[in-house]
Order: structure tokens, then C-alpha cells, then sequence
């Protein structure tokens, strides 16, 4: 499943066409954000880094939320979603 468009990448012969769901997401926060109450507008993006072990950057992506005017506001959910071939987490209960 792609964790973006939530669609099968795959299809096998008698796969029947379903949700993705993950398996489980070990990293969940939620926030929001509102632009001050005076002045211009803003335009404002969310910036994801993923780094390694040795701290080096391996991705990078910018999404545009676009501009705010004063007194918008933006809620914001980033998850860390895993998806297995079989559904299964070693070590986890299901």
C-alpha cells in the first residue's frame, strides 16, 4: 500500500482492493499553529528531515501550506506509519 494515496501499488491475481491501514505507527504528533492577529499575510510550509544514525540528513521534503492571513489557523499531523508484507510486528502482541 502507498502511505500516501492509501492505494495498492501491487496487484496480484484475486487481491481485492482495501484501505491501508498500518500495521502500526510507533510516532504520532498533532499540533496547530495560527498566524498573529495583525499585519500581512504569511506563507507558511512544513519542513520534514529525516536523519541517520550519524546524524546526517537523507531526506528532505517541504510541503506548502500556503498563506495565512492574520487570525488563520492550521492543524498539523505528522505520523510515522509501518506497513509489513504480512501485517505483523515482531515482538508485538496482536
Amino acid at each position: 500500500m502507498c502511505p500516501a494515496c492509501r492505494k495498492h501499488l501491487r496487484f496480484d491475481s484475486g487481491a481485492t482492493p482495501a484501505i491501508a491501514v498500518a500495521d502500526y505507527t510507533p510516532l504520532r504528533v498533532e499540533g496547530a499553529i495560527r498566524h498573529p492577529g495583525a499585519g500581512e499575510a504569511w506563507e507558511y510550509s512544513v519542513v520534514v528531515s529525516i536523519r541517520n544514525d550519524r546524524g546526517e540528513e537523507v531526506a528532505r521534503h517541504v510541503v506548502g501550506v500556503g498563506a495565512l492571513e492574520p487570525g488563520d489557523s492550521r492543524t498539523f499531523t505528522c505520523a510515522v506509519e509501518i506497513f509489513t508484507p504480512d501485517g505483523k510486528i515482531p515482538g508485538r502482541a496482536h
